[in-house]
This record gives structure tokens, C-alpha cells and sequence, in this order.
């Protein structure tokens, strides 16, 4: 199932309505229209209590393509940054280990983005990017504007050995490295499952992390 991530909570896409009501809990939804699709996210960010939202349809992209037209679109990029022993930088974000990413300028890339974010944010230079690892999708409020951030991920190198310099007006306030399979990202069992750093030992895809804001 497609996901995207409302802060703590989660909305899934599925085309499969009972398998999913029979291993789930949460609020479901098959989709009518795009009237009532509105109206359900507008319920979801008001109902805190909800955790989990199921949509269903058909046609997952046309479903998809209806979602996104709810949002006003934002595009990011970000860097998952080992070093030459195999450990992977996390920043401390707002009393959240996350990794380091930032919006897309006026006519850059998802790659020239995702670099220069990088660098900006934990001043390390001469960072390679291996390879793209995956895309994910979260949303927040910003005044009365519904935003749909999608982040696009890169594997990175550094092979320097200056540490990070971080930025205290981005609300960062320190950092770790941390060998992949690590759970000490990971976050206490009261808290959102995605709320914290994990990379898996061998296979370097963000399997958990918390989708900030900045």
C-alpha cells in the first residue's frame, strides 16, 4: 500500500478494501468523489485521535492523482551520508533524530537539491551522491494551506573528516553516527513508529525516520 505521513499518523492507499478492514484498525473510505475526499482530509487533521486513514479505489493512480490536487505540492530532497566506516549521519531536529534534507529552489533538481541541503545543513563539503534510494510523501498545515512535502532520498559519501557544523536557526542541536542496523534512533514505543532513524545492515533504504517539516 502507498502511504503518506500527517505528522504521528499515517494515511494508506489500497485497492483491496476487505483484506485491509480485516487486518487494520483506523477510519476507511472508499472513494466517491472528490467533494467527500476533501471533506475526509479536512476531518482527518482535525480528528488527533484517529491514527491510521484508509482510502480506497479502483484505479490507484487516478486515487493518488485525486489526493495530491487536495495539497498544494512541495518537493524536497535529502541525503542518507555514510562515511568510510560504514556509519550513517542523523541530526537532531527539533527533540527529533532525523535526516538531513530541505526544499527544492526555483529550477534546481532533486539532485542538486538533495547536495545542497545536505551541505548546507551540516556544513560537511565534497559529499558524493552514490545513488537515489526512495521517495516519501508527508503533509502539514501552514496557515490555511494544506501541503503535501514529497521527499526524494540519496544515498551519500563522505570521506572527509571535519564534523558536522550544524545550523541553530534551523532548529538543529546535535548529531550522531550511527553504524546501519542501529536502533538507537529508533524511537520509545509511546511514540510514532516513523519518529526516528533506521537503516538496515547491507541494504541502505530508509526503512523509519520522521518526516519533519523544515
Amino acid at each position: 500500500m502507498y502511504k503518506v505521513f500527517f505528522q504521528d499518523r499515517t494515511v494508506f492507499f489500497g485497492d483491496d478494501f476487505s483484506r485491509a478492514f480485516a487486518r487494520n484498525k483506523g477510519l476507511f473510505y472508499r472513494y466517491i468523489n472528490l467533494h467527500e475526499l476533501h471533506e475526509l482530509i479536512d476531518a482527518f487533521f482535525l480528528l488527533k485521535e484517529i491514527r491510521n486513514l484508509y482510502i480506497f479505489h479502483d484505479d490507484m493512480l487516478e486515487l493518488l492523482e485525486e489526493f495530491k490536487s487536495c495539497f498544494h505540492p512541495v518537493d524536497a530532497g535529502g541525503g542518507l551520508v555514510f562515511n568510510p566506516r560504514g556509519e550513517f549521519l542523523v541530526i537532531r531536529r527539533n527533540d527529533t533524530w532525523d535526516l538531513p534534507k530541505g526544499k527544492l529552489e526555483p529550477g534546481e533538481d532533486f539532485e542538486t537539491a538533495a547536495l545542497r541541503e545536505v551541505e548546507e545543513e551540516t556544513g560537511l563539503k565534497d559529499l558524493e551522491l552514490v545513488h537515489p534510494l526512495m521517495s516519501t510523501h508527508h503533509t502539514y498545515q501552514l496557515g490555511k494551506d494544506r501541503i503535501l512535502k514529497k521527499t526524494k532520498w540519496f544515498e551519500m559519501f563522505y570521506g572527509g573528516q571535519d564534523l558536522p557544523v550544524l545550523q541553530a536557526e534551523r532548529r538543529h542541536h546535535g548529531f550522531q553516527m550511527g553504524p546501519a542496523g542501529s536502533h538507537r534512533f529508533h524511537p520509545e514505543k509511546h511514540l510514532p513508529e516513523h519518529s526516528g532513524c533506521y537503516v538496515h545492515p547491507g541494504n541502505p533504504l530508509i526503512l523509519r525516520f520522521h518526516p519533519g517539516i523544515a
